[in-house]
């Protein structure tokens, strides 16, 4: 039975060439690409996975971490990232960090001793830039999402924090709202940052004035405690007439505590939200969202890395894709100016 080698003699290739022409990745010419199969044909070569696996010295396993699991963005985005693992021929490992640094550090280990071919991730934060580091020295191929880390340039798949939440704070502005909240995630995120500057930038455009009192910053994650949420709340003069979240699990902690206070949206106080709710938003449509593109940023981060694991050898520079937001007006606003 004919090697992967018998078809590199024959040919007058490497068998990394032979390889890539099996598994129809990294740059080869046309010309090349048919004598190989040409050859494959005339010694009835059948590839075999484990030796194909070997001489590219690849296990077809890939890492998805992200941030939070329960959250219906990220759920989103891992269907999109197995579908496109799938269609390449990868099956995909999980791992869930829960916005913690050391959980995320252990499954960065994790993912170093698995042997994997690459990981696509969403970075806790900022202080994530060790484990990053740890997987570049490692040759590990790697694509973020969602998140950028000062000091580390990789392939990434963002979306517009930034406009989208200035396209919300305009609406809140159309609808004759002046006193805008805004509870945010941790300023260690950079997402939750341009999240923060679009919510400035609206509040400039609208003619309205920033007050840092009107800024609550937490986790991006659930809340075991609104006691200090609502303290804020409370303490807050002028009482706003609109509060903007900086994800989709603040605007349910949000709406969690304003029902424990007998407040009604948008009757007593109107909310939006970044990112939508999911399959939710479908049966019971209710917060006005700049919804994002979750399947998409899944999809095509796992694309990226699988092309970047294809061509690890070339010098291809770093992608980035920024994705945009859709402003999603439903109930959750009151109108304020008639």
């Amino acid at each position: 039975m004919a090697t992967i080698y018998d078809v590199a003699a024959k040919a007058n290739v490497s068998a990394m060439t032979v390889s890539r022409v099996i598994n129809n990745t990294g740059k080869i010419s046309d010309k090349t690409r048919a004598k190989v199969k040409r050859v494959m044909e005339e010694l009835h070569y059948v590839p075999n996975q484990n030796a194909r696996n070997l001489v590219l010295q690849q296990t077809k396993l890939l890492f998805l971490l992200i941030t939070d699991i329960t959250n219906p963005f990220y759920t989103t985005l891992a269907r999109g990232a197995e579908d496109a693992a799938r269609k390449h021929g990868y099956r995909l490992l999980f791992g869930n960090s829960d916005e913690n640094l050391e959980k995320e550090s252990e499954y960065i280990q994790t993912i170093l001793m698995s042997r994997v071919d690459g990981a696509l991730l969403a970075p806790a934060g900022d202080p994530s830039l060790p484990h990053l580091q740890a997987l570049r020295q490692h040759n590990i191929p790697f694509v973020m999402l969602d998140r950028e880390v000062p000091g580390m340039e990789s392939d990434i798949v963002l979306g517009d924090s930034k406009e989208g939440a200035r396209l919300l704070i305009e609406h809140l502005v159309s609808q004759g709202h002046e006193r805008i909240a805004m509870v945010n995630g941790s300023s260690s995120i950079s997402s939750a940052r341009l999240r923060l500057q679009g919510y400035k930038e609206g509040l400039k455009l609208g003619g309205l004035a920033f007050d840092d009192a009107y800024v609550y910053e937490t986790s991006f994650g659930s809340i075991s405690d609104l006691s200090e949420m609502e303290a804020w709340l409370d303490h807050l003069s002028p009482v706003p007439t609109a509060i903007l979240t900086g994800n989709n699990i603040l605007a349910v902690e949000i709406l969690k505590l304003l029902r424990s206070r007998n407040l009604s949206v948008p009757r007593d106080i109107s909310v939006v939200c970044f990112d939508d709710l999911g399959p939710y938003s479908d049966i019971e449509p209710f917060l006005t969202v700049a919804a994002q593109q979750a399947y998409q940023f899944g999809y095509m981060g796992m694309s990226m890395l699988i092309e970047r694991i294809g061509d690890r050898e070339s010098e291809l520079p770093w992608h980035k894709i920024v994705l945009p937001a859709e402003l999603q007006i439903r109930r959750s606003v009151r109108r304020l100016r008639t």
